[in-house]
């Protein structure tokens, strides 16, 4: 089993955060977790539409890669909010960061969208 190191979160989120402002992007941290080791979950849009939400989960190796975990129902964007309270709930030291811009996947080293 191979245990990847890690970059604390709150490094990791401000990376993420400049690197999509500076590529024109908004981009905000919408729930601040652990410091160090905080599960971040990174919710993507473009335009306020689309909403994709992204965690990194481990594998069955140790290491860690980004798992889409919920995608947007158009008829109730509503849920999108139920997920993101139930998955803060479910884990207090969970970091949310929103980026909104066109193929924000690309920023957490995935190739683009899933249609």
């Amino acid at each position: 089993m191979i245990i990847e190191p890690r970059f604390p979160a709150h490094l990791e989120v401000a990376g993420l955060v400049r690197a999509v402002e500076a590529a024109g992007g908004f981009a905000v941290v919408a729930a601040k977790g652990e410091r160090d080791a905080g599960t971040i979950l990174v919710l993507t849009i473009d335009k306020g539409e689309n909403a994709r939400i992204y965690e990194r989960m481990p594998t069955a190796t140790g290491q860690r890669s980004w798992r889409l975990t919920f995608t947007e129902d158009i008829e109730n964007k509503q849920k999108t909010s139920e997920f993101l309270n139930r998955r803060r709930a479910q884990d207090p030291d969970l970091w949310i960061v929103e980026l909104d811009i066109a193929n924000g996947e690309r920023f957490i080293g995935l190739s683009g969208t899933i249609d």
